[in-house]
């Protein structure tokens, strides 16, 4: 333990800061520099024991044993629930806390990797493009809805203790980063101010409004500059104008890469140099055992080293490492808490939440009545379609086939064949499934990806392109294998499991039904049997566009936003951003708007009135967009300005209000500025994204900005 007073302690009491700046006051430069790689050894006469920064969670504890593992990012982004997005957030909290102090407990307080209370979550990355393998990490391709869920994770994770944190999250990678993988060590992504500040900003904003501990900069440059020393993105932007306190903290071994690949240093003392003198606080990686070096060089003072230590000692503190465990909270939770009862209902609740009807012409839900269920396909049977990338394992990990297994009725049978390869033609040329399909009463494909074929570099192993996708269209061997079934006439289900948009081309209009369910964790085959029998009704919502081709998407390398995503693309999209079927019918009747006419600082309500037609209780994702008339050819086609995931009674009608602040309206313009321009807007309220095509299903209604632009200030 230091010799500090706590920050409990009264009447004496210190302030996290005095006592963070007296600690550091007390190391020599060497320990100054030890604590500011992620590897950070114990300084023992101080008290201060060895620590790893290094941790993820971005669906559960990942890479550390037992764990519940939830859906995949992007499946939890698909439930529209905020609620749900919080909950799931705590109690992967409450099981680090517990696996840390487990082991804190056995070491006598030093603990490795996997084992701290710093993780490097949430992505808030824009998925700009689904070729990129790590979409699956973020929560879609839209600011607002990336800035209020990934909001609610970093409460979830951090908790709301007046003086500790439950557990230190992390926004990255700050700030424009979405692909391609096999370049990002060298790649320069360029960007103009007004894309990086309508699109790429925004989320980041937040969250540091928010109180996020700290941010994580990213592998590639921005405009030439390092993003891990970036002067306007850490200097300009983070710190000055959104006045960051928390800590930044180096992608891993992004800061050799300086020297290496991106030829602005020419060696590692350079490199280090660089990276800290810009702001960069923490190295993951090895970088920073240079900074001896760079200080007898004098590119390096010792009062930037003292401001970065500062910030880690900070952070370490509000975690409470160096008080005594009886008055820090969190630290009394049960060792046997991963994968309680508790937490396995939470995670089959995620998985049902985030699952998207795409299609149902009438097949689902399944009757109880059906004799024979053929289920065949490479995700089937398979624990890696369930896990995506980052993911911790479980005792339990229910694939499809265990989940409908465990559901089928009494008297109905399932064959299970594995049928055909997930990415590759079968060697075997004799076929039996097709004869199976036509002899049951219907065939469920569990088709899709995995993470063989989408993740990070280095993960991904059968992608040539380190982990991204060349073409967005379902392998050549699962179209081949389905072909084959739909020539018997057999009715087909598709379920399809990944972490981005498919192109199904022909196929969509030949089975009966599909069913997109992400990757969804350690009670997904569950969730999925329950929802296919309509013991659930789905109402997971899609956050990304699913485009028809790749032809429809700019190159893979454009990170302008023209063409991509709801607000900017021009062609009409297979699935649009915010779909999803249901087993209810919902009907958009009316919306009101408290004033027709309003100025920049005023807040408007929109009230919609949505009926539920059927005779079954379900879940809308009421969506409010606006859309400008009068602006510009590179403004948004809409935004995105609410959305409440519902519970409307079979027959019955509900009202769904909502606050739009005028300023929310503020577009960025071509210095980047954002500006509220006056003029006529339309608000639509729908179950979906309006398309090129028109608005879908909802109903438009129409209100002026009077008065002169406005500048919205900082977060607002």
């Amino acid at each position: 333990m230091s010799e500090l007073p706590s920050t409990t302690d009264a009447p004496d009491r210190l302030t996290t800061d005095d006592r963070s700046r007296e600690l550091v006051g007390r190391m020599t430069i060497g320990e100054k520099v030890s604590q500011l790689l992620y590897t950070a050894p114990a300084i023992e006469r101080l008290g201060i024991p060895a620590y790893n920064w290094w941790n993820e969670c971005l669906h559960g504890l990942a890479r550390a044993g037992r764990a519940t593992v939830f859906p995949q990012t992007i499946g939890i982004a698909a439930s529209f629930n905020r609620d749900l997005t919080r909950r799931v957030a705590d109690t992967i909290a409450t099981e680090a806390r517990a696996r840390h102090h487990a082991t804190a407990r056995e070491t006598g307080g030093h603990t490795g990797q996997y084992q701290g209370l710093t993780f490097w979550t949430p992505n808030i990355n824009i998925f700009r493009d689904p070729r990129w393998g790590r979409g699956q990490e973020t929560w879609g391709e839209d600011p607002f809805l990336t800035a209020e869920l990934a909001t609610q994770f970093v409460k979830g994770l951090q908790g709301e203790h007046p003086n500790y944190l439950k557990v230190a999250a992390c926004a990255k990678h700050f700030a424009v980063h979405s692909g391609p993988e096999e370049l990002r060590h060298e790649f320069d992504a360029h960007v103009g101010p007004r894309d990086l500040w309508e699109t790429y900003l925004p989320a980041f904003e937040r969250l540091v409004a928010e109180g996020v501990e700290s941010v994580m900069g990213a592998y590639n440059r921005v405009n030439g500059e390092p993003a891990c020393a970036h002067t306007t993105l850490l200097g300009d932007i983070l710190r000055d104008q959104w006045g960051f306190e928390g800590h930044v903290v180096s992608d891993c071994w992004a800061i050799k890469d300086f020297h290496l690949h991106h030829k602005v240093t020419k060696s590692a003392v350079e490199s280090a140099a660089l990276a800290i003198n810009q702001g960069c606080d923490l190295n993951c990686g090895e970088a920073y055992s240079a900074l001896l070096g760079a200080i007898d060089q004098g590119l390096v003072d010792e009062e930037t080293i003292d401001r970065s230590v500062t910030r880690l000692m900070r952070t370490r503190i509000k975690l409470g490492q160096f008080d005594d465990p009886e008055s820090v909270p969190f630290t009394s939770t049960s060792e046997d808490v991963a994968e309680c009862d508790t937490h396995r209902r939470l995670a089959l609740e995620t998985a049902s939440e985030s699952i998207v009807l795409l299609k149902n012409n009438g097949v689902l839900p399944l009757r109880e009545d059906l004799r024979r269920i053929f289920l065949v396909g490479p995700n089937a049977a398979s624990i890696d379609a369930l896990l995506g990338n980052y993911s911790g394992l479980g005792r339990s990990l229910i694939t499809l086939a265990e989940g409908l297994c465990d559901r089928l009725p009494a008297r109905a049978t399932l064959e299970y064949r594995h049928g055909y390869q997930l990415h590759t033609a079968n060697t075997n040329p004799v076929d039996w499934s097709p004869h199976e399909a036509e002899n049951a009463d219907v065939t469920i494909f569990a088709a899709g990806l995995s993470i063989l074929l989408e993740g990070e570099e280095g993960e991904a192993l059968a992608s040539h392109l380190a982990g991204d996708r060349e073409d967005i269209r379902l392998p050549h061997s699962q179209v081949e294998g389905i072909n084959n079934i739909l020539r018997t006439g057999a009715r087909v289900v598709l379920v399809l499991f990944s972490g981005s948009p498919i192109a199904l081309g022909d196929l969509a209009e030949r089975v009966d039904a599909i069913v997109w369910v992400g990757y969804p964790g350690c009670e997904g085959g569950r969730a999925v049997a329950e929802m296919l029998y309509g013991d659930t009704n789905p109402a997971g919502r899609l956050p990304v566009t699913w485009p028809k081709s790749v032809d429809d998407l700019p190159d893979f390398e454009d990170y302008a936003m023209a063409g991509r995503t709801h607000r900017y693309a021009t062609t009409e999209p297979a699935y649009p951003f915010g779909f999803g079927l249901s087993y209810s019918e919902f009907e958009y009747r009316a919306v009101w708007i408290d004033e027709t006419a309003v100025d920049a600082d005023s807040v408007l309500t929109v009230t919609a009135e949505v009926a539920n037609m059927s005779d079954r209780d379900g879940d809308e994702v009421v969506q409010v967009y606006t859309r400008r008339l009068d602006a510009d050819e590179h403004a948004p086609r809409q935004s995105l300005r609410g959305f409440e995931r519902v519970r409307i009674p079979a027959n019955d009608t509900t009202r769904v209000e909502f606050q739009v602040p005028a300023k929310l309206l503020a577009e960025a313009g071509e210095t980047g500025e954002r500006v509220v321009h006056p003029g006529t807007y339309d608000v639509i309220v729908a179950g979906q994204a309006p398309t090129p095509a028109g608005p879908g299903p909802g109903i438009t209604t129409r209100f002026e900005v009077c008065g002169p632009s406005v500048k919205p200030t900082v977060a607002e």
